[in-house]
């Protein structure tokens, strides 16, 4: 019984970890907001569950920051004084997030950012 419970709690511990998101590297995304649309980059890197990076874009280039907890996250920006926020979840492969942007309240609209496959020169 013993046993059995010790391999079950290393199976939990395992599932865990491969629900913890890695979202490092660069994302090509496509953004829909009031009928427009838009393909922002984000060039990510994280640590733990915290998010840094750059974004670039129609709306200029800005430093980001945000957070990864599990599959959720958060990226966070500010443009010519909007506090911008995507939020999202990541699939279980690791390769899009889909989620929600919000433009500090004066418009929201939908975004699927696909992680940029690497060319192994990075």
């Amino acid at each position: 019984m013993r046993k059995a419970l010790a391999v079950l709690a290393i199976g939990l511990g395992l599932t865990t970890a491969v629900f913890a998101g890695e979202v490092s590297g660069t994302w090509e995304t496509k953004v829909e907001v009031s009928g427009q649309t838009g393909t922002p980059t984000f060039v990510l890197k994280q640590v733990g569950e915290q998010l840094t990076g750059n974004y670039s874009g129609a709306l200029g280039e800005a430093p980001v920051t945000g957070t990864v907890k599990g599959t959720e996250v958060t990226i966070d920006f500010e443009v010519a004084g909007y506090k911008i926020q995507y939020a999202g979840k990541l699939d279980a492969a690791g390769k899009q997030i889909e989620g929600t942007v919000d433009f500090g309240g004066a418009a929201s609209g939908t975004f699927t950012a696909t992680r940029k496959e690497s060319t192994g020169n990075q």
